[in-house]
């Protein structure tokens, strides 16, 4: 949620020009990408009924990918970006002697708290089931990333950095294909004979997204910190002194060694995101430096932004806000029943099905259902916008 950022950005300037959080503006094109992400997401997940969907609109079942795949790697990929700005911001305000301030360090620890725990909170909502509550999640993903890449990034150098990456991804994947799971052998990669699965039930049994295996789980968040230090990458090299017109050649470069690397490693490594892959990770981050070159380049180069920048600002402000209002939304109309014809049916169905069902044939009312969903949780943040109340953690 992402799926999030919990940073603002900055506009891409020389270190020495960038002014105190409290003065500065943000990237647009970075709010504008976050935003499209954010409305993705929640497109994604709020159909009017999952077994009326277009594919693309579906995760992929297990290898490969789908439109919507990309949605939560773009999140993690923006929070990279977007943290870069924010910590150089900060460290510019703050004294030169000490650039790394331990109140930054301690915010950091709060904020990934904080996000770790709405997470565990909206997942309990509203019956507060612990004996089965789902440990980690979406928010709790991000939290993990933002804490270490935010970490990483404070403490460390780019070549450093550049180390962590490779031995988190290639660590990953010597562990998935070289460490032998009880019961399955080594180099299994199906949905139950994968060690990130196995660490998963075992540690967290009973906490899990499915009986044997998390989407999210513990050891693919390992990958999923790369994800988050490669778009740190990404906006350190917006906010350096290079011409924009260099910047966005350099994006694109990177976007499509990405892509190919990715596509490469699926050879042996095969691109998924339920087990967050090395290669997966290479891919998508590819795929969201190319879109985020054409979002700095229409908007920060040719600013062609009038008429269709605003309704993505709107989400891509409030992000966390948006994210977390669409669960309760959803969570809402799928928990308030009606009896109808003496049977039980929740809001959410029954809106479906007396005003969208009879519109289209399935998928296309399905469809409109996510759309209209998403429109909603979009007027909601609009009112945010325009009394200028952007939600922080």
């Amino acid at each position: 949620m992402t799926p999030v950022s919990t940073v603002e950005s900055v506009p891409a300037q020389q270190p020495s020009t960038v002014q105190p959080s409290s003065e500065k503006q943000r990237l647009v094109s970075l709010d504008v990408f976050r935003g499209i992400t954010i409305a993705a997401m929640i497109l994604v997940n709020d159909p009017g009924n999952w077994s009326a969907v277009y594919p693309p609109l579906l995760h992929a079942e297990w290898n490969g990918w789908t439109p919507t795949d990309l949605v939560f790697p773009f999140f993690l990929f923006i929070m990279g970006v977007a943290m870069e700005f924010s910590f150089a911001s900060r460290q510019t305000a703050q004294a030169p002697s000490d650039p790394l301030r331990k109140s930054i360090v301690v915010h950091v620890f709060y904020r990934a708290a904080i996000i770790f725990a709405l997470g565990l909170f909206l997942h309990l909502l509203p019956f507060f089931p612990w004996h089965r509550m789902r440990i980690m999640g979406v928010l709790q993903r991000i939290a993990l990333c933002y804490l270490f890449a935010a970490l990483l990034t404070l403490k460390t150098g780019v070549k450093a950095r550049i180390v962590v990456i490779g031995s988190l991804l290639f660590g990953y994947w010597a562990l998935m294909t070289l460490v032998p799971v009880p019961g399955y052998g080594r180099g299994q990669l199906d949905q139950d004979g994968n060690l990130a699965a196995y660490i998963d039930r075992t540690l967290m049994a009973g906490h899990t997204w499915k009986l044997t295996w998390d989407p999210e789980g513990l050891l693919s968040t390992l990958p999923a910190i790369a994800t988050t230090l490669l778009g740190g990458f990404a906006g350190g090299w917006l906010r350096s002194s290079a011409k924009r017109q260099r910047k966005i050649l350099g994006l694109i470069v990177a976007g499509v060694a990405g892509l190919a690397l990715g596509e490469l490693w699926n050879l042996w490594f095969p691109i998924n995101k339920n087990i967050w892959s090395s290669s997966y990770v290479v891919f998508t981050s590819g795929f969201a430096c190319l879109l985020l070159a054409l979002c700095y380049w229409l908007i920060e180069v040719k600013n062609w932004s009038r008429g269709w920048v605003m309704p993505f600002l709107v989400f891509g402000k409030n992000a966390i806000a948006a994210f977390v209002l669409s669960i309760l939304l959803a969570k809402t109309l799928l928990i308030w029943k009606l009896n109808v014809g003496g049977k039980n049916i929740s809001l959410w169905n029954y809106i479906f099905q007396k005003v969208f069902a009879p519109l289209a044939n399935p998928r296309l009312a399905s469809l409109l259902f996510a759309l209209t969903f998403v429109a909603i949780c979009w007027l909601v943040m609009l009112v945010f916008y325009r009394k200028k109340i952007f939600l922080k953690i």
